[in-house]
């Protein structure tokens, strides 16, 4: 006779069909990855011969096939009173004998040391296989005391085999409702909710970048995020810097975290949960440490490792005794089964337009459509094939309608709660997170979601055009020249990194300290001292960190880190910081430290700014930066531009001053670039090359200040080409010092990306490497691969 219950440690994966994908995949890391240090609650699991034998009392099973036989999943109403039905018959049907006293017995020897709190978890038995994932269809009970609240329990997970989007997500995929059965887990609970808990991937999960492990973390029981609730943190791992000793965290986000689950002790009925408000001291702090972080993503690639494919992984941290637990692991479905054969789609908006609501993007998708605001399941109906769901937050039962829309748009969630993937496997855009969308968007608007430009979804009014590119697969033909790429957003690096460049020829601090920081170095360095409005703002721009100054380096840390972990081991060549003091002065604070210039393009900018005595201690912020990403987290792949030098005295005194802050030229393999932007750098090469490593022509401004027009100016913008002879005969001078010398030399301007016939002269003339833009990368390599 088959046992119709088996303890965890007892199961494997080969034993999916008995208890389904959840549930086998517990018993294979408590026997298998317990070495690893990867800590899994105990428990046990109910089989599929339990679970067919209780629908074959009475003969449920044949009412159950014969009220879903004439069900067209298309009508949302009909499929809503089926489920009902159906979840209703179970519930109120009694376990057969058998069935009920084995569970009895292996919950007293799950007790013996003491009673304890369960959750009681569903597991399909067509569950989380390689090629579809049913996560979240099926009901979790949590908290659940006594074993009679366990059995009615068990009853209900049950029941939600035919839940609504249970029913329609198996008619998608193609599966008869009777060939998958249910398997119940019950397993001791981690005291999350005095802790933190979470849902972790071993790749991004946009991109599929598959060198970086990408956690989410709140406050209280992991439903919370993986239900959409909470806007939780999140910490990208650098999969290669953790297996060599680095503490490798490249980025961190801070969620809001307004609200989390615990344990309810006034329980009643064995469902014993509530949600509370998180303090405004918790909410603005990390809700796991580093250590923490390290450690999962320690543990999520040893069950990478283990299981040979992207793994997508709840955890729970205990806040009784501080450890790191393993809820569920399964695989990943979405990106690891992207079918790449007849190449990419990248979608590019052409214009952008009024900004409605901003979140968390999901799917790197554009979708364009009515507003259709949605209050509840009830509402439902009202959305139309093309429309723009918006509403609070959705659960896993919204599937029918959610398949009907061309985004989505929620107040709550974060990137891995069941909206954000549900919208993944739908392959449509969805911001989630957005904090207000449900009043700041009106029912019936017209509006753009572009999911294209990082991980910030923004809706814009209006009907926005948009282009999908196809990157073609095809084999590239060999070039005497390397092409890299201009990147300013790190956010975008893990797609970017995808593209077969030769690394980074261009990273820009600008974009990272206008973005991600905001605040002019100078108020981080004053903070203290800056009036208290301002001051009030810098505090709340910079929580989680230890103080504004922590949080402006950290912050260029994690954006230049992200980029070093994108294209490890490629070079990414970082140019520091090149506002000018019109762009300095719209930082937080900028008013009162920057000067106003008449012409700020030549003015106080680049390397004469980075010496002067009233910004000094601005650049070596900049430094420590530099410094901590080569060396703490050992991306030595990271080199350094320098931008605007006009005299070799400058280059001179800016090189003793990196070397001041420990960026000494030459040391653990650092290079120093310069940019050749003024015809001084070219007309003195030699001169200022006895500093630098190499050159990286910046062709905008070495064309404004060789013919003498300002490029921000529309009354002279027709004359400014970088071809001009004059432009040319410079370029002529810089490009052969630099390889007689044996010097680096690239060209990082717009040019090669605007103007193929100028990429073919600056190969023909020697250039060693030419920086592009990404969407240009590919059709500009075919290109001098045809005319060489």
């Amino acid at each position: 006779m088959q046992p119709y219950v088996i303890p965890f440690e007892s199961l494997g994966i080969a034993d999916i069909p008995e208890v389904g994908g959840k549930n086998a995949s517990l018993g294979e890391m408590i026997s298998n990855l317990s070495s690893s240090g990867v800590q899994v609650p105990g428990g046990f699991a109910t089989t599929a011969d339990a679970y067919r034998d209780f629908l074959a009392n009475d003969g449920l099973d044949k009412r159950i096939e014969e009220k879903l036989s004439t069900l067209d999943i298309e009508d949302v109403s009909a499929l809503a009173d089926a489920g009902r039905t159906i979840r209703n018959w179970i519930v109120e049907a009694p376990l057969p004998k058998r069935l009920e006293d084995d569970i009895r017995s292996h919950y007293d020897k799950l007790v013996a040391g003491g009673e304890g709190s369960f959750a009681v978890r569903s597991s399909a038995t067509a569950e989380d296989l390689p090629d579809a994932s049913f996560a979240g269809q099926q009901e979790s009970f949590l908290n659940i005391h006594g074993i009679e609240n366990i059995l009615h329990a068990i009853r209900e997970v049950f029941a939600s085999l035919y839940n609504d989007r249970a029913i329609s997500y198996r008619v998608h995929k193609g599966f008869t409702h009777a060939e998958v059965a249910l398997s119940a887990g019950v397993q001791r609970m981690v005291r999350s909710d005095v802790g933190a808990s979470g849902v972790m991937f071993t790749l991004d999960t946009e991109s599929g970048f598959k060198d970086a492990v990408f956690i989410t973390s709140s406050y209280g029981l992991g439903e919370m995020v993986v239900q959409g609730a909470v806007n939780p943190d999140e910490f990208y791992v650098h999969k290669q810097q953790l297996a060599a000793g680095f503490p490798a965290v490249v980025r961190r986000t801070l969620g809001s975290k307004l609200e989390r689950m615990v344990f309810d002790e006034q329980r009643s009925a064995g469902r014993s949960c509530r949600v509370e408000p998180v303090d405004v001291a918790d909410r603005n702090s990390f809700s796991i440490t580093d250590e923490d972080v390290l450690q999962l993503a320690r543990y999520a690639v040893s069950i990478e490792q283990h299981y040979g494919r992207p793994m997508d992984i709840e955890w729970g941290k205990d806040g009784n005794d501080g450890k790191l637990y393993i809820l569920q692991a399964r695989p990943e479905t979405v990106k690891s089964n992207a079918n790449h054969g007849g190449g990419t789609e990248k979608y590019r908006l052409k214009q952008r337009g009024d900004v409605l609501a901003e979140g968390r993007a999901i799917g790197q998708k554009i979708g364009v459509g009515k507003v259709r605001l949605v209050s509840g399941p009830e509402e439902m109906d009202k959305v139309q094939a093309g429309d723009i769901l918006v509403t609070d937050m959705t659960d896993p039962n919204w599937e029918p309608v959610m398949k009907k829309a061309a985004a989505i748009v929620t107040n709550r969630g974060g990137r891995t709660c069941h909206a954000a993937i549900i919208a993944r496997e739908l392959g449509i855009p969805a911001i989630v997170g957005c904090g207000h969308a449900t009043t700041e968007l009106q029912d019936g608007e017209q509006v753009t979601v572009s999911c294209a430009e990082g991980d910030t979804g923004f809706v814009y009014h209006g009907s926005l055009p948009f282009e999908v590119i196809v990157h073609s697969e095809q084999a590239l033909p060999q070039i005497p020249v390397k092409l890299m790429l201009n990147v300013g957003n790190p956010t975008l690096a893990f797609e970017f990194a995808q593209l077969p460049s030769a690394g980074v020829g261009l990273a820009r601090l600008e974009f990272i300290i206008n973005n991600l920081i905001g605040i002019h170095p100078k108020a981080v360095l004053e903070h203290n001292r800056l009036p208290g409005k301002l001051h009030e703002q810098v505090m709340k721009r910079s929580a989680g960190y230890a103080d504004p100054i922590e949080f402006y380096v950290e912050k260029i840390v994690e954006g230049v880190a992200t980029l070093a972990a994108a294209f490890w081991p490629k070079k990414v060549i970082v140019r520091m910081s090149d506002f000018k003091s019109n762009e300095y002065r719209k930082l937080l604070g900028g008013e009162i430290y920057e000067p106003m210039e008449e012409n700020p393009m030549i003015g106080f900018r680049g390397a004469g700014r980075y010496v002067a005595a009233n910004f000094s201690d601005c650049f070596e912020l900049e430094c420590r930066a530099m410094k901590r990403v080569r060396e703490k987290l050992g991306y030595t792949n990271v080199e350094l531009m320098i931008p605007f030098v006009r005299t070799v005295q400058e280059a001179k005194e800016v090189v003793e001053m990196l070397e001041k802050n420990g960026l000494k030229r030459g040391e653990n393999g650092l290079r120093l670039i310069m940019m050749c932007e003024i015809p001084s750098n070219a007309l003195l090469a030699e001169e200022f090359l006895q500093y630098f490593d190499g050159f990286s022509i910046g062709s905008n401004d070495l064309t404004q200040l060789t013919l003498g027009l300002d490029r921000d100016s529309s009354l002279v913008a027709d004359r400014f080409d970088e071809r001009d002879g004059a432009v040319k005969a410079l370029l002529s001078m810089a490009i052969s010092t630099c390889n007689r010398l044996d010097k680096y030399v690239g060209i990082c301007g717009q040019g090669p990306s605007d103007h193929f016939d100028f990429a073919q002269w600056l190969m023909a003339e020697g250039i060693q490497t030419m920086s592009l833009n990404p969407d240009t990368l590919l059709e500009t390599w075919r290109k001098l691969g045809q005319a060489k």
